[in-house]
């Protein structure tokens, strides 16, 4: 099966293979040729694996690129929430503790209301209610109140500031009173 050569239609690789299967012609001028291909087959083939690397490299930086840009994107978006919930909360706790007292014209009852629905937009979560256990992470405790059994030991008697979370920051603890047993 020998193929004749007219130009570029038969390949480097069909060369060297041909002339592995047949015996060349003893002729040093053929040898050098068969020599001269498999060596720049040789070079085409690590030139070929090494693109592939080189591409393979770049598609998982890419795709990490990817991911750290997503992180990044929901961190900002996370950081500014945290950033305006932080400005709008002294304002809130005030119309707040205005409601408690009974202190509180009706037009301010509707931005209390407002906020309350912004908070709720942006996925903030109030913190601290009476009952519930003493947790450190989401709770401060300002001060003990004491305990009727050791089954209230722990326990939030009073919250003194709602605190406020969104999704799992928490952006202030609630401040508490807590049952003491003992």
């Amino acid at each position: 099966m020998t193929k004749e050569w007219h130009g570029d239609d038969i390949d480097a690789e069909d060369i060297v293979l041909e002339a592995e299967n047949n015996e060349p012609p003893k002729g040093s001028d053929c040898e050098k040729k068969v020599a001269k291909l498999k060596a720049e087959l040789e070079k085409a083939l690590a030139e070929k694996q090494e693109n592939l690397d080189g591409w393979q490299r770049a598609k998982a930086d890419y795709v990490n690129l990817l991911k750290r840009f997503d992180e990044e994107s929901k961190s900002a978006l996370l950081k500014g929430k945290v950033k305006a919930v932080e400005t709008l909360l002294p304002a809130f706790d005030a119309l707040e503790r205005a409601k408690e007292h009974g202190e509180i014209p009706e037009g301010f009852l509707a931005i209390a209301k407002q906020l309350e629905s912004a908070f709720a937009a942006l996925g903030l979560t109030a913190l601290g209610e009476a009952g519930e256990a003493f947790d450190p992470a989401r709770h401060e405790a300002l001060g003990q109140d004491p305990a009727k059994s050791p089954e209230e030991d722990g326990m939030v008697t009073a919250v003194l500031e709602r605190g406020w979370r969104v999704g799992d920051t928490i952006i202030r603890p609630a401040k508490v009173r807590v049952a003491h047993f003992g």
